[in-house]
């Protein structure tokens, strides 16, 4: 559970420094935008490098699923638009391709 806690968090922190950075860019919003931008952003790195996968490879592979859920979550709270039934199926299967990923039994 602690491994998901950490890619939940880093999706987050990723999230709203990306989204922050695009409402500087694409919204028009004041440059001080983008202070929280690189504080989240610099977040999201630190939590991911939290991960217990013993590869970054493997930790990023297994973030990617995470991201795409919370990307639609975001969508759906943040942005007022519910994700579709193709968006949840998506994004369920990448949820399964991370836990295989990440909690595969692997040898040495």
């Amino acid at each position: 559970m602690k491994a998901a806690a950490i890619y939940a968090a880093a999706a987050l922190a990723e999230i709203a420094g990306c989204f922050a950075f695009w409402a500087w860019l694409r919204l028009d919003r004041s440059a001080v935008w983008l202070l929280p931008a690189m504080t989240a952003l610099a977040a999201f790195a630190w939590l991911l490098a939290q991960s217990p996968a013993a590869f970054a490879g493997r930790a990023y592979a297994a973030y990617g699923g995470v991201y795409i859920a919370a990307s639609l979550v975001w969508l759906w709270r943040v942005e007022g638009q519910r994700p579709d039934g193709f968006d949840i199926a998506g994004a369920a299967l990448c949820l399964a391709g991370a836990a295989i990923i990440l909690w595969a039994p692997r040898q040495g």
